[in-house]
């Protein structure tokens, strides 16, 4: 299994935007940069922000000499750690502090400076528990009454004032509650107090002789007031002379925090846009996978889970690490992640080129998804699922490879519909075997065109395309893996042998005799219901929605029990609304179960004009 936590090593061709972080912030020689790091959920942003640390960790600005003009002082800060935003407030000036403290350890020349950065530190955060003192940081602007601002040190610092009324307190009498922390000879200006704090770090940072980098992560996994919080604080720190900040962030996330945050105040969205743009000197987006990468992350990820197993050797895979980035970074040129390249690193064996085609395969197809365009959090996800799919089956007597059990996994996470449909028809009396699906593969080998349910696009094509083909094998196997994406029932398991029988005859029957009704009633309602949903189903890839012999399996169920007019509802309710023709709503209309049904389709644009008048037309004659 894969762990979802960000990583140093490069299996993402990130290296190369790393090393362009990293020497723009060498470049910068102690000028104050703020780079933001911009990417979607899952897209690599922490292990990109952490390629970046650990080559600033190498470097020095030093000329040769012993002690080095400038080094880089690396802080990682995670918002999401402090969730209440009064924590996430104060937490940033409590690491920078500690790492301040812990810098000048041995320098008892600037003890003073820290010191007065503690009280100064000290203060911000006290005065942040007043609402106006934290509307005041975040303005700039004092709001409020000194005394009423700092009732809340007094009750908070003050053994004596808990014990009595909130009371105005003069400049003495907050010095004495804060621990001289406040000075009485020190008006109090909050602008002023910031600008000493950020005049004593950069003095600190001077003499230190190192430049802090502090990199924010995971802001897109705050609560929005967290979030702007969060920033808010950075705003104390940034434009100081040795200090730089990478801020790791959805930029759509921060729109959206913006808003909530000023929510009433009727911003725009270039206002919510501005808003982090002017924390920002740097933008900075994480790149977008395309093919090439999508098949070097896949292989990467599958060839360390056989490193791990001892089945491909530690130095091949670390030869594997070095050749595919680079690779990737000629990738301008035409050089390819094929799979005469993928081969080479495995070499000639048959398990290991077996993955390489599966990484080939499956690549192409989730870089093509909607619903997972090649993010490398749900790729990752994706073969974890797949992997635990094959950890549960031998324990169960199930046999299947891992190319089978992904391909399976792939329509369930890129086609929930077709993946239902199918599973509809694997049944018992079929040994699991669906044949339209066979239909299906052959037909995309011949380019000829696909039967329904399945959709005659690229994405599909190339899914019946993938080994290994799945039409003629049992797939109640994969079914029962997959009970976590859904409730599986192989058709016919439950069901009495008169059951069946009406099952069969449903599939046929054009319209209701009395032969239907006396099997109905010798079975019951329980039975019918199952007995007309898997007929339903069977008859799927035949119905044109045109004719009402196709609904009198329904109709003719209902008939004899009404109970279960709310299943033949849902049934309906499946139907592809484009095809849907006008000449069975007078029949349906004439079944009380189908009227909520066909008044919900009137509203539906997919619906085809003709049929949206029938439904009309019969509504009005009621």
């Amino acid at each position: 299994m894969w762990h979802d936590n960000e990583t140093a090593i490069d299996y993402l061709n990130f290296g190369v935007v790393a090393d362009a972080c990293a020497s723009m912030l060498k470049r910068a020689n102690g000028a104050p940069i703020s780079i933001g790091v911009s990417g979607g959920w899952g897209a690599g942003k922490s292990s990109l922000i952490k390629m970046v640390a650990a080559r600033l960790h190498t470097l020095s600005e030093s000329d040769g000499s012993e002690k080095p003009d400038n080094t880089f002082v690396v802080l990682i800060f995670n918002p999401w750690l402090y969730q209440d935003f009064e924590s996430a407030r104060s937490a940033l000036l409590q690491i920078v502090g500690d790492e301040i403290v812990r810098l000048a350890k041995e320098n008892e020349t600037i003890a003073d400076k820290v010191d007065e950065l503690w009280r100064r530190i000290n203060l911000l955060r006290i005065a942040q528990l007043s609402g106006e003192a934290a509307l005041t940081l975040t303005t700039g602007i004092p709001a409020g009454a000194l005394g009423k601002t700092f009732n809340s040190i007094v009750n908070l610092l003050s053994t004596d004032a808990r014990k009595t009324q909130e009371v105005d307190v003069d400049a003495e009498g907050i010095a004495a509650a804060a621990g001289g922390l406040l000075r009485p000879s020190e008006p109090f200006s909050m602008p002023a107090h910031i600008q000493a704090f950020r005049d004593t770090l950069e003095s600190l940072l001077d003499d230190l002789k190192v430049t802090l980098v502090i990199f924010v992560d995971d802001l897109d996994r705050c609560l929005p007031q967290t979030a702007i919080s969060t920033l808010e604080s950075i705003r104390l720190l940034l434009f100081i002379p040795r200090s730089a900040f990478v801020v790791a962030a959805d930029n759509d996330f921060i729109k959206a925090a913006v808003k909530v945050h000023f929510d009433g105040a009727g911003i725009s969205s270039d206002v919510a846009t501005n808003y982090f743009d002017k924390l920002i000197q740097v933008p900075l987006h994480v790149p977008r996978l395309g093919l090439n990468e999508a098949k070097a992350y896949l292989a990467l990820l599958l060839l360390e889970r056989e490193a791990k197993a001892g089945t491909f050797t530690k130095e091949k895979f670390e030869s594997a690490l070095k050749l595919i980035p680079e690779r990737l970074r000629n990738s301008w040129r035409g050089d390819t992640i094929n799979q005469e390249f993928l081969y080479e690193l495995v070499g000639t064996d048959e398990t290991l080129r077996s993955l390489m085609d599966l990484a080939e395969g499956l690549a192409s197809l989730l870089h093509r998804s909607s619903a997972v365009n090649a993010n490398p959090r749900l790729m990752k996800r994706f073969l974890n699922t797949v992997y635990l799919r094959e950890a549960l089956s031998a324990p169960q007597g199930i046999k299947l490879d891992i190319a089978a059990l992904a391909k399976w996994h792939l329509i369930e996470r890129c086609d929930e519909t077709l993946a239902e449909a199918l599973a509809g028809q694997v049944h018992s009396d079929n040994d699991g075997r669906v044949e339209v699906l066979a239909e299906a593969e052959s037909a995309a080998a011949s380019q000829a065109r696909l039967p329904e349910p399945f959709k005659d696009n690229p994405f599909t094509r190339q899914w019946l395309d993938l080994p290994p083909a799945l039409g003629t094998e049992d797939l109640r196997p994969l079914l029962h893996l997959s009970r976590d994406s859904g409730t599986r029932d192989f058709g016919d398991d439950n069901m009495t042998p008169d059951s069946r029988k009406l099952r069969d005859a449903l599939k046929t029957a054009t319209s209701g005799h009395k032969s239907l009704t006396d099997l109905m009633n010798k079975i019951g309602p329980d039975q019918t219901e199952l007995a007309m949903s898997k007929a339903w189903l069977s008859c799927s890839t035949t119905r044109n929605w045109k004719r009402n012999d196709e609904i009198v399996m329904l109709i003719e169920c209902c008939k004899v029990f009404p109970e279960i007019g709310k299943k033949a509802a849902s049934l309906l309710e499946q139907a592809p609304l484009k095809q849907v023709g006008p000449g069975i709503i007078p029949t349906l209309g004439a079944q009380p179960w189908a009227h909520e049904v066909l008044d919900r389709w009137k509203d539906l644009n997919e619906l085809p004009k003709t049929t949206k008048n029938a439904i009309v037309n019969l509504k009005a004659k009621r």
